[in-house]
């Protein structure tokens, strides 16, 4: 019997991974035909560099007298070659389309790959202005979207905030922009991973809970009525928060 159950359970393993594998080929497909209608160069800068990697590798191969079994190691890096252009030009196409859109920033940050821990609107204002914050080995790294006379004033409150709680550990500051002294949305991440490591995971973890002890006690609704005067948009803020 349980024979039986273990045979089902791994046929049931290989169906789903089956069709996992089908449903990602399936995605890679859709996005190949949306992206060669926008992109008119798609196809011909994936076929150059198909050829020119497998052309090189097949004359290098010719030098050394082993062309015909060089020939399928080029092919294979031409086929890879060919599939990283595709990413690169989806993933500039995406990036430009989402450029000035509200929440951009936060889709990028929360796009990164592993090892950052991000948070994401951890201030704001009522005209879609925020400030999200990403912590790495390089340290903490505030990331501001909006208006730049606006965020200007958010970074240096939440830097002030956060300050008292880390001590010394360093926190690095950009706003999403294309002008002098922004960080284009394509090149956010990029820029991220350029930063030095002055931490070790074991430093991040720490730092990680002071944090979360920190936007526990800033969750904190007041109890009681709500005072006479008092702005909606910092309720907004803290439920945002939550």
């Amino acid at each position: 019997m349980a024979g039986k159950q273990d045979k089902e359970a791994l046929k049931a393993a290989k169906a789903a991974r089956k069709a996992e594998s089908k449903a990602k080929r399936s995605q890679i497909w859709q996005a190949f035909k949306m992206q060669r209608k926008e992109d008119k160069l798609l196809i011909p800068w994936m076929l150059g560099v198909f050829l020119v990697i497998t052309g090189a590798v097949f004359l290098l191969g010719m030098l050394l007298d082993i062309q015909w079994m060089a020939l399928p190691v080029g092919i294979m890096f031409g086929v890879l070659g060919a599939v990283i252009v595709f990413g690169r030009r989806v993933q500039k196409n995406v990036f430009n389309k989402a450029d000035g859109q509200p929440g951009a920033g936060a889709w990028a940050l929360e796009n990164l790959k592993r090892g950052w821990r991000v948070t994401p609107t951890v201030a704001a204002t009522t005209q879609l202005d925020a400030v999200h914050r990403v912590l790495g080995r390089p340290g903490i790294v505030l990331v501001a979207e909006g208006a730049p006379h606006r965020v200007k004033t958010l970074l240096a409150q939440e830097k002030k905030r956060i300050s008292r709680l880390v001590g010394d550990t360093p926190i690095y500051d950009m706003i999403i922009g294309n002008e002098e002294g922004q960080v284009p949305l394509a090149k956010l991440q990029s820029r991220l991973m350029k930063l030095p490591r002055n931490l070790g995971p074991k430093q991040v973890d720490a730092i990680e809970k002071r944090l979360s002890a920190l936007a526990s006690r800033g969750a904190a609704l007041p109890k009681g009525p709500m005072p006479q005067g008092a702005k909606m948009r910092n309720v907004q803020r803290t439920i945002r928060r939550r």
